[in-house]
Formats: C-alpha cells, sequence, structure tokens
C-alpha cells in the first residue's frame, strides 16, 4: 500500500485543483470530439460528394486548425486563458449543430473550416493555464497527465463515432456538440481566468519594446531550434497513421492488422503513461528527449526490414515508448522557454508543428515510400537519430538560455499599485 500511495505522489500529487478542472475538461473534450473522424465517410455516404469534394472540404477543415491555433495563442494572452476555452467550445457546439443540419456542400465547407479553427483554438489556451497554475517543479507530471488524457479521449472517440455513426450521422454531430458544452460547462464552473495582471501588464511593455506578440516567438532563435527538433518528431509520429498504413498493404498485411498496430500503441500509452514520471524524473530534459528520439528512429527504421506483422508490433511498442517518454519533458520545455506574458504564443508557434507535419509526412513520405521503397524508412530512421543529436547539441545552451530568463524574471520590478 506505501508503493501504491508512492507511486501516486509521483505520478499526481501536488497538482492544484485547478489543474485536475482542465485535465477534466480537457479529456471530455478529446472523448468527445468525434464527429470530425467521420466527416469524409459523411460526406460520401449522406450528401453524395466525390472522394475528391470530401478530402477538399477534409483540408479545408485541417486549414482552420493551423489558422485556430495561432488565433487560440493570441486571444489567450490577450482576453485570457478561460475567456479563449469558453469562446471556442461554445463556437464550437453552435458550429457542430449547423454542420449537422446543412446540406450544401459549399456551406458544409465553410463550417468545416470554421470548425477546424475553434478546434485548435483551445490547445495554447489550456497549456498556458496548466503552467499558470502549476508550480515548476510539478510541471512534468502536470504535462504527462494531460499527454495521457489526451490519448485516452482519443482513444474513446473513435469507439463512440463509430456506434452514433451507425445509427445515425446527425446524432453524431449532436452529440458531439452536447459534449463540448460539457467540457465548457466544467470550465465555467470550475475554471477561474489563470492570466494574471502583470502578465498583461509585461506584455503591454513587450508592445512598447517593439517586442509584439508572435514576432517575438518566431525570432527566439533557441525556441525555434527547439521548435525544429519537435517538427521532426512529428513527422516520425506522423508515419503511423499516414505511410505506415501503404507500407503495410505493400507487405500483403490487411487493414485488420493495422488497426491491430495502431491499437497497441494507443493501449500501451493509456496504460503505461502514469509510470513515466518516476523513469524520467532524474535526467536532464534534453537527454530523455534525445533518449525518445532515438527509440523512434530505431522503431521506424525498423521497418526497412519488416514484411510480417510480428516485427511491425515490435517496431510499435519501440516508438510508442519514445513518443511516451518525450511527451512530459517535450511540453516542458516549451513552457520553460516562453515568457509569462508572452505564454500562449508560444504555444501556439509550438502547436504548428503538428499541422505542418500532418502535411508534410504524406507528402513526401508518399513519393518516398513508391520510389525507394523499404530505404524509406532508413531515411526516417537516420532523419530521427540526427534529431537526438540535435536535442544533445542544443539542450546545454537551451537550458543556459532558461536560466537566464528566470533570473530576469527574478529582477523584474513588481507592477506598480493600481
Amino acid at each position: 500500500m506505501h508503493a501504491l500511495r508512492r507511486w501516486w505522489h509521483d505520478t499526481a500529487g501536488g497538482l492544484p485543483a485547478t489543474f485536475w478542472f482542465l485535465w477534466t475538461g480537457l479529456l471530455i473534450n478529446r472523448a468527445g470530439a468525434f464527429a470530425m473522424l467521420f466527416l469524409s465517410l459523411y460526406l460520401t455516404d449522406v450528401r453524395g460528394a466525390s472522394v475528391s469534394v470530401a478530402g477538399a472540404v477534409v483540408g479545408a477543415y485541417g486549414a482552420g486548425g493551423a489558422a485556430g491555433v495561432l488565433l487560440g495563442g493570441v486571444l489567450a494572452d490577450r482576453w485570457g486563458r478561460r475567456a479563449t476555452l469558453l469562446a471556442a467550445h461554445l463556437a464550437t457546439a453552435g458550429l457542430m449543430v449547423a454542420l449537422a443540419f446543412s446540406k450544401p456542400l459549399a456551406l458544409i465547407a465553410v463550417l468545416s473550416a470554421l470548425i477546424g479553427v475553434v478546434h485548435s483554438m483551445p490547445s495554447p489556451a489550456f497549456v498556458a493555464a496548466i503552467v499558470d497554475v502549476v508550480p515548476e517543479a510539478r510541471r512534468s507530471r502536470a504535462f504527462n497527465l494531460q499527454f495521457w488524457a489526451f490519448n485516452l479521449g482519443m482513444a474513446i472517440a473513435p469507439l463512440l463515432a463509430g456506434v452514433l455513426a451507425k445509427a445515425s450521422f446527425i446524432a453524431l454531430f449532436l452529440v458531439d456538440a452536447g459534449t463540448t458544452l460539457a467540457a465548457a460547462a466544467v470550465i465555467a464552473w470550475k475554471v477561474p481566468e489563470t492570466l494574471r495582471p502583470a502578465q498583461t501588464e509585461l506584455a503591454t511593455k513587450a508592445v512598447r519594446l517593439r517586442q509584439p506578440g508572435l514576432l517575438t516567438a518566431l525570432t527566439d532563435r533557441i525556441f525555434l531550434v527547439f521548435v525544429g527538433l519537435t517538427f521532426v518528431l512529428a513527422v516520425l509520429t506522423q508515419q503511423t497513421s499516414t505511410i505506415m498504413p501503404l507500407a503495410m498493404r505493400a507487405d500483403g498485411l490487411s487493414p485488420s492488422a493495422y488497426g491491430l498496430v495502431a491499437a497497441l500503441g494507443g493501449a500501451l500509452i493509456v496504460l503505461g503513461q502514469l509510470f513515466v514520471p518516476r523513469l524520467i524524473d532524474r535526467h536532464r530534459k534534453h537527454v530523455v528527449l534525445a533518449a525518445s528520439t532515438a527509440l523512434l528512429a530505431l522503431g521506424f527504421g525498423a521497418l526497412a526490414v519488416a514484411d510480417e506483422l510480428a516485427v511491425y508490433l515490435v517496431a510499435a511498442v519501440v516508438w510508442t515508448v519514445g513518443s511516451m517518454l518525450a511527451a512530459p519533458p517535450n511540453a516542458q520545455i516549451n513552457a520553460d522557454l516562453a515568457p509569462s506574458q508572452l505564454r500562449a504564443r508560444y504555444q501556439a508557434v509550438f502547436y504548428l508543428t503538428f499541422p505542418a507535419a500532418a502535411f508534410v509526412a504524406p507528402t513526401l513520405g508518399g513519393v518516398s515510400l513508391q520510389y525507394l521503397g523499404g530505404r524509406h524508412w532508413l531515411i526516417v530512421g537516420g532523419l530521427g537519430l540526427l534529431a537526438a543529436l540535435g536535442h544533445l547539441l542544443a539542450g546545454p545552451p537551451r537550458e543556459r538560455h532558461v536560466a537566464a530568463l528566470h533570473r530576469a524574471v527574478d529582477r523584474e520590478p513588481p507592477p506598480a499599485p493600481h
């Protein structure tokens, strides 16, 4: 029993109540965000769209997501975290209801793009709010739990979506809207505004110093190196949903085999992520990221010789462990590098790596697999190993930069009383 209490303390102890309400809102948000998973089927089966039109509409949703990440970061730093979260959730619910009853394909495309915007807006606000309320010493645990909740929700969503889609696509959209409202209710009821007036004053000072908002993040070299390394990690992880299914088909494996590999990764994260903090807390963050990226590289590189399901399953274990180890330090470094007054904007730039990777991985990966075959995976593995080396080289100067930021904050005079 003592060991169990110790494990719980190391995994989730010492986190403020506001974090847990944010965590609950995130879990509900992810578990209930299932309608867009079936958008292409809805368009072809119910609205009679061609495959190309359905692809264009789904692409509009993705483009909206990229814009929504930036918008959410700016608004979370200006309006506040709570206000941005509530606005995004309420707008999502309204747009989802409108989508349920819309028939013209042009209108559905517009609504899909708008839903892409408001679906992505909460990401930087959620993370900025977590950084606001969780002490620095506990943030690794908080981000680990955030990653776990996100993946648990994403594991639940397809199951719910499949059941609802069989009954009614309209029900699919309406239940999605209902769960979004439930997440908004939790945030409205239990999550206070975490953006402090002092941060707003610092933001105003940054504007006077000609360092406005996103421009600061986009010209921060230390931060951009970290974003670039995260982009490589995102490109690697995107292989599982974009290129790997094509490789498995070329090896004569069925779609159910791909489903088994994907399910294994999700199950490992749900079951094992809570044990990650005790594994990594004693190690420097850039060393953990180098090791995790190397595991991803080795897992995907092994697919160069994969031609049976067993090899894919073993490789999936390797790269999933890598992604599990990477999640907490990745989020924590991002938080450490962000000035408090621009916290959500930095999160927004960081989160852009994921839609960018979702575009680059299938676009270049498809060409690479077609013309290079199994050598594609050697390139992916080599790219990952270079990124692991990059983390080892970039880590020490990044730590010195973070220490300098902390010293500057300690010297910052308190804001003048109003």
